[in-house]
C-alpha cells in the first residue's frame, strides 16, 4: 500500500487486515488524498468512524469488466462523479468538448464518462444487483430532484432514479455518511434508511411525514411556470433550520428529500480537516506527471465553508448552504505547520479561504439557531441591518500564519466579496493590510457587470458599490507604493442582459481601458436561480418574466462585445452594434469600439 493513502485494490485492503472493504468508493476524479477532493474527505471520515474503505478512481467504464473485478463491499458502494459536475467538466458553455481534464492524471481526457454518477450506478447495479449504492458529491447534490439539463436542453429526472442508486447524500456529507454507515452496519436494510437529514430516497407511497408535495415531474417537464414554482419551493428549503421534508411525485414512485443536514460545529469541522490526509495525488500518477488540480490546492488551506453571498448563478446555496462554518485558528495553524514540514514546501501558502476568502463567520448570530432568512439575502440588494461585517478574525488569522517559522508569504487567491468588505467600518485598514501582505500583484474581484438591471438578476450589488471599492483599492495601493491591480471577473449573456446592456459594458471597458483576457459566458449549471431563469424565462423569486439570451448566436454576440478589440470578434461585434442600433460606435473616433472596415483591424 502506498504510504499514507487509502487502499486502491483488494490486495491493499487485505494487507490492512480486512478480508473485504466495508465500502468501495467509486469516483470520477483521480485519487488525490486531500480534503478538497470529495472521495478523500468522505473516505477519511468513513475510516475515522471505524470502517474500511477502498478507493476505485476512474474505473474503465466502456465495459463491465472493471466493475465486475471490484471487491464486493460488506456495506455499500459509494459513488461520486467528481469535484465538478461531469458535464461542466467535459464541455464548454458552447457545448464543445474541453481539451483537458484538470482532475485526471496528466490532464488526460476520456478517463470518466459523461454523467459519471449515472453510468457508474447503472454498471454497479448490473454487476452487484443486491449491494446498496449510495451516491453523493456535487453532481448528485445539484441533480437530486427534477432539474433542467443544459446539455440535453430538457428537464431530467432525479439522478437517484437514473443512477439506479438506493440513497442520495446532498450537501457536505460528513454527518450523513457516518449515520448511514452505522445504520447499515447494524443490519438496517438500505430501503428503510429514510430519516437521515441531508439525504434523498425513493418511496412507492407518499410518506406521512412529508410536509410539502412539489409539482410532479410530469408537470415540471411540460410546464415552465410549474418548473419555476417548484424551484422556488426547493430554494426556500435549503436551510437546515427551516427546511421541510419535500416529495416530488413520479409515475410510479415519490422522490423524497429530507431536510438539510445541520452545520458542523467548529470542533467537528476541525476534526474533518485534520484527518490523516496524505495531502497529495496517489503515487501511481507520477508517471503521468501528476494531477493538475492537485497543484492548485497542495499548499492552500481551507478556512471555511458555506457562503451567504447569494449570487444567483452559483450553486453553493444548494450544496454547501448559506451558513458559513469556520475552522479554528488552532486547527489552521496546525495545518500550516504540517505544510512547512513538507520537503516540497517553498515558503508560500497559496490561499487561505473558502468559497469567499473574507467570510469567516455566519452573517448574523441568528443564523446559528434559526437559519438564514426566507425570501431575503444578507448582502443583496443592500447589506442587511443585522449583518455583522467584521474582518478582525480573518486578519488575526493571517497575521498568525505569517509568523509561522518557514512561511515567507501568505496569499489570498480565492477572491473577496467587495461589498462585504465595504460594509466593515474598518474596511480601509483591512484593505491596507491585505495589500501590504497578502496580494501578489492582482486581487480577484467579481463585479460581473455594470448594468444595475443585470446585476439585480445576478443577485449582485449595484455597480456603484464596485466603483466605491475600486476607488478605495486604488487609493490604498497608491499609498502602499506597490503596483497592485484588480482582476475583475465579468459575465456575458446572464438572464436579464440584453444587447443594449452588453454594449454598455463594452463602453465601460473602453473608457477604463480594460481588455479582459477571459470572459465567462453564463453557464446554465443545474440548480441555480439563474439557470431556472434561463430555462423558464421566469424569475422564480417573483414569478415575473425575465429576458434571456438563450440562442447560441446571441450569446456569442454578447460575449464578443466584452472583447470587442479582438480581430476575430470583429464581425460579431459589428453585427451586435447594428442590431442594438449603435452604429455610432462603428467609426474612427476614439469613442468607437471598432473601425468601419474589418481590413483596418490589425491582424
Amino acid at each position: 500500500m502506498a504510504q499514507g493513502f487509502l487502499p486502491v485494490n483488494i490486495e491493499e485492503v487485505m494487507a490492512a487486515g480486512h478480508d473485504a472493504p466495508d465500502f468501495v468508493f467509486v469516483t470520477g476524479d483521480a485519487y488525490v488524498d486531500h480534503p478538497s477532493f470529495a472521495h478523500a474527505l468522505i473516505g477519511r471520515v468513513v475510516e475515522a468512524a471505524g470502517y474500511s474503505v477502498m478507493i476505485a478512481a476512474q474505473p474503465e467504464f466502456r465495459t463491465d469488466e472493471a466493475f465486475k473485478a471490484l471487491p464486493r463491499p460488506k456495506l455499500a458502494f459509494l459513488i461520486c462523479g467528481g469535484n465538478m459536475d461531469t458535464m461542466v467538466n467535459h464541455y464548454t458553455v458552447a457545448k464543445k468538448r474541453r481539451p483537458s481534464d484538470f482532475y485526471s492524471p496528466g490532464g488526460k481526457t476520456g478517463l470518466r464518462p459523461d454523467r459519471a454518477t449515472i453510468v457508474y450506478g447503472k454498471m454497479l447495479r448490473r454487476c452487484f444487483p443486491d449491494v446498496p449504492i449510495v451516491i453523493g458529491g456535487i453532481e448528485a447534490s445539484l441533480r437530486r430532484l427534477g432539474h433542467y439539463d443544459y446539455w440535453s436542453d430538457k428537464v431530467m429526472r432525479s439522478i437517484l432514479i437514473d443512477s439506479c442508486a438506493d440513497l442520495l447524500i446532498y450537501g457536505m456529507g460528513e454527518r450523513q455518511i457516518r449515520e448511514i454507515a452505522d445504520l447499515l452496519a447494524s443490519g438496517k436494510p438500505v430501503n428503510e434508511i429514510t430519516n437521515v437529514r441531508g439525504t434523498v430516497y425513493k418511496s412507492k407511497k407518499l410518506p406521512e411525514d412529508v410536509e410539502t408535495v412539489l409539482p410532479s415531474f410530469m408537470e415540471i417537464a411540460s410546464d415552465k411556470r410549474r418548473y419555476a414554482e417548484s424551484f422556488a419551493v426547493q430554494y426556500d428549503n435549503t436551510d437546515p433550520f427551516r427546511g421541510k421534508k419535500l416529495a416530488e411525485p413520479y409515475e410510479n414512485c415519490f422522490i423524497v428529500q429530507n431536510p438539510p443536514a445541520l452545520p458542523l460545529t467548529q470542533a467537528g469541522l476541525d476534526a474533518v480537516y485534520e484527518l490523516p490526509y496524505a495531502g497529495a495525488y496517489h503515487p501511481s500518477y507520477e508517471k503521468d506527471g501528476g494531477v493538475p488540480a492537485a497543484s492548485e490546492i497542495s499548499f492552500s488551506i481551507t478556512s471555511s465553508r458555506g457562503c451567504f453571498g447569494g449570487c444567483n448563478f452559483c450553486a453553493l446555496t444548494f450544496h454547501q448552504g448559506r451558513i458559513v462554518q469556520a475552522r479554528s485558528h488552532e486547527s489552521i495553524m496546525r495545518e500550516a505547520e504540517k505544510l512547512v514540514r513538507r520537503p516540497d514546501f517553498k515558503g508560500f501558502i497559496h490561499d487561505v479561504g473558502g468559497p469567499t476568502a473574507n467570510f469567516r463567520a455566519p452573517a448574523c448570530e441568528k443564523q446559528l439557531t434559526r437559519g438564514a432568512c426566507s425570501g431575503k439575502q444578507c448582502l443583496f440588494p443592500k447589506p442587511c441591518s443585522q449583518l455583522k461585517a467584521d474582518h478582525s478574525d480573518y486578519i488575526s488569522l493571517l497575521r498568525k500564519l505569517r509568523r509561522v517559522p518557514g512561511v515567507k508569504k501568505v496569499f489570498i487567491r480565492s477572491g473577496i466579496r467587495f461589498d462585504y468588505l465595504l460594509a466593515d467600518p474598518e474596511c480601509e485598514a483591512v484593505l491596507e493590510e491585505l495589500a501590504r501582505n497578502h496580494i501578489s500583484g492582482q486581487l480577484k474581484v467579481a463585479p460581473e457587470h455594470i448594468s444595475d438591471n443585470v446585476l439585480k438578476y445576478m443577485g449582485k450589488p449595484e455597480h456603484g458599490v464596485y466603483e466605491e471599492f475600486d476607488r478605495l483599492y486604488r487609493s490604498v495601493t497608491e499609498k502602499s507604493g506597490k503596483k497592485l491591480f484588480t482582476v475583475p471577473y465579468l459575465m456575458s449573456s446572464h438572464p436579464g442582459s440584453t444587447l443594449k446592456d452588453a454594449v454598455a459594458l463594452a463602453e465601460y471597458l473602453r473608457d477604463r481601458r480594460i481588455r479582459p483576457e477571459q470572459v465567462q459566458d453564463f453557464y446554465p449549471t443545474p440548480s441555480t436561480v439563474s439557470t431556472c431563469m434561463y430555462y423558464t424565462g421566469i424569475d422564480p423569486r417573483t414569478m415575473e418574466p425575465v429576458y434571456t439570451a438563450s440562442s447560441p448566436h446571441e450569446k456569442a454576440l454578447q460575449r464578443a462585445l466584452i472583447q470587442y478589440s479582438r480581430p476575430e470578434n470583429y464581425k460579431l461585434v459589428k453585427e451586435a452594434l447594428i442590431t442594438a442600433g449603435r452604429r455610432d460606435l462603428i467609426g474612427n473616433s476614439g469613442k468607437c469600439l471598432i473601425k468601419p472596415y474589418e481590413r483596418n483591424i490589425k491582424k
